[in-house]
Formats: C-alpha cells, sequence, structure tokens
C-alpha cells in the first residue's frame, strides 16, 4: 500500500548460501579417523567426574549453530526497511552563481532590516534565500575578484550552497574585480555536467580591472556552449556617470554580457531591487515539476549480524565451560 514502509534486500542472492551446510555434509567425504578408539575431551571428563552440568548439550549446540548460520546470511542478505519518500520539485536545470567578491563589496550603502549595511550582506541575504528557493536543482557558487575560485560544486544540496554563500569573506580570493575569470570557472563547470539547461547569474558591483580574459569574450564562449547568464549590476552609481568616483559599475559590460549570451541584465540600487530581481529570475527559470520520490532506506542487517555474533559467542564459552 502507497504510503507504508516495506521491506527489500541488497543482495537477495545471498539466501541460496542457506543450504550450503547440508550440502557440503552430503556430498563432501568425512574426514577419515586416526583411530578406532573413541577420543572423549578432556574438559568433558573433567566436568563429569567434577559432577557439574554441560552448559549446552548436543541439540543445544546444534540448534545455536544453525541459528548463527541463518543470521549470518540474512545480515549478508542486507536486509532493509524502505519507507516512502516525499518528491521534491525538479527542473533539471544547472545554476550555478557568480558573485563579486571585491573590496567594493563592503561598501555600506544598502538597507537590511531597516539598518545601513554592506553590499555583500544584502547579497548574503538575498542570495542564500534564492538558493534554498531552488530545491531539485543542480545549483553551485563561483566567487571572484583578483582570481576565480569554486566555493561550492554544483550540487543539488542548496542548503550547503546557501551556507557556502553567507560564509563568504572578501579578501578570499583578492580586492579587485576579474568579471571574465569569474564568468570563465562558472561556464567551466557548467559545461561538464549533463543537464539540459544550464544558467549562470553573475552579480558584480563594478568594473573588469583584473584576470586574464574580458567579459564580452566570455560571453560569446557562453553562447557558444549554450549558457544562459543573466547579469545583475547592483550599486547606486554607473560607470557612465560617475564623474570620476570609484569602485562604481560598469553596467554596459554587463548588459553586454546578457544580451551576447541569450540571458537578461537586471540594474539593482537597493536591497529591494535585488531582491526583486531574485524573483525575477527563479520565475525566468521556473517550470519546476514534481520528481519521482527518491524511497528512503534504512540498512536493518546490523540485527541478524549482532544475532550472529551473539551465538557465535555462545558457542565459544559454552565450548571452553564443556
Amino acid at each position: 500500500m502507497a504510503g507504508l514502509a516495506s521491506l527489500d534486500f541488497a543482495a537477495p542472492l545471498a539466501g541460496l548460501l542457506l543450504p550450503l551446510p547440508l550440502l557440503a555434509a552430503r556430498f563432501l567425504p568425512p574426514k577419515a579417523g586416526t583411530s578406532g578408539a573413541l577420543t572423549v575431551p578432556a574438559s568433558l571428563v573433567a566436568g563429569l567426574e567434577s559432577g557439574g552440568p554441560l552448559r549446552l548439550g548436543t541439540r543445544g549446540r546444534a540448534a545455536l549453530t544453525w541459528m548463527l548460520w541463518i543470521a549470518l546470511v540474512a545480515a549478508l542478505a542486507g536486509p532493509r526497511l524502505v519507507l516512502p519518500g516525499a518528491a521534491l520539485p525538479a527542473s533539471g536545470r544547472d545554476i550555478v552563481l557568480a558573485l563579486d567578491l571585491s573590496g567594493s563589496m563592503e561598501r555600506i550603502d544598502f538597507a537590511l532590516d531597516g539598518r545601513t549595511t554592506s553590499r555583500l550582506a544584502a547579497v548574503k541575504r538575498v542570495g542564500a534565500d534564492f538558493i534554498r528557493r531552488r530545491a531539485g536543482d543542480r545549483v553551485g557558487l563561483v566567487i571572484f575578484a583578483d582570481q576565480a575560485d569554486v566555493a561550492a560544486a554544483p550540487s543539488f544540496d542548496t542548503q550547503a550552497v546557501a551556507r557556502a554563500l553567507e560564509e563568504a569573506q572578501i579578501g578570499l580570493v583578492g580586492r579587485s574585480t576579474g568579471i571574465g575569470d569569474g564568468l570563465g570557472l562558472a561556464l567551466k563547470r557548467l559545461d561538464a555536467l549533463p543537464g539540459p539547461s544550464k544558467v549562470v547569474v553573475l552579480l558584480s558591483d563594478g568594473a573588469n580591472n583584473a584576470g586574464q580574459t574580458t567579459p564580452r569574450d566570455v560571453a560569446f564562449l557562453a553562447r557558444e556552449l549554450g549558457i544562459r547568464v543573466h547579469t545583475i549590476a547592483l550599486g547606486p552609481r554607473d560607470l557612465a556617470d560617475a564623474n570620476g568616483e570609484q569602485d562604481v559599475v560598469d553596467s554596459e559590460a554587463l548588459r553586454d554580457v546578457a544580451a551576447t549570451s541569450g540571458g537578461r541584465f537586471f540594474r539593482v540600487r537597493t536591497t529591494d531591487d535585488l531582491a526583486g530581481v531574485a524573483d525575477s529570475i527563479d520565475a525566468l527559470e521556473g517550470g519546476r515539476d514534481r520528481a519521482p520520490p527518491v524511497p528512503l532506506r534504512r540498512d536493518l542487517w546490523p540485527w541478524p549480524g549482532g544475532l550472529a555474533l551473539l551465538a557465535a559467542l555462545v558457542l565459544l564459552l559454552t565450548r571452553r565451560a564443556a
């Protein structure tokens, strides 16, 4: 009946070993005796002379031996309790977040919970929530500054990826802004995956000033690989109207990356804007269905294994005490 636990075996063919002792007794030749006299173990003689009772009779030992063998075979068969699992949403999408972790992300010009906070703190809050909502997708995290690094390999464990984002710190990969290298590493990770739908969400608050590649060149590579890149330009000022101000975002370059790769460009100036963008990307990359439930299996072999061990210990102790 659906929804109820059931029993199965990891190695059911191990059950064929059960009649092995009977087959051995039937077909193997008996051990040749070395003397016609009856040999009585010294321990048995001592027990009889002292009047002490035998701890376990012949039939008892035979029964215990069979119990040991049956329990051992049962453990080898790998009994498992199969529990019904809940169906998870699944889309077949592979998503990598490429996050700018340059020094400008320390700037305190965003609001969170009614208080002014850094750009990185706002991104962590909104980004981690976005990742956790993508249950059923394979999600990864790439961070970049002077260098690019994989903070979390693409995984269905969205909770672990969200924690990796929450633990990201400025300075881990430098303080400059290598957008091209960060995007390139994200593409490399996605290209190695077998999924049919691959997406990069690229967030930056600066202009490309580090690394070996340019964002435009990598955008053309993304188009060739069939990987969409959604870009998010973060910060209150654009490079085009900076008027000499430092640490401003190159919105035009990010817009070009999105357009070249077939993705969408988003402009974010406040935390509310960022939350709205997360919702928009979640809707763009939606269409998740309910995947078939994955059954949960609980191993039961330790129980017959423990019984076999107990039977072996009893046989050993009674042999010594007999």
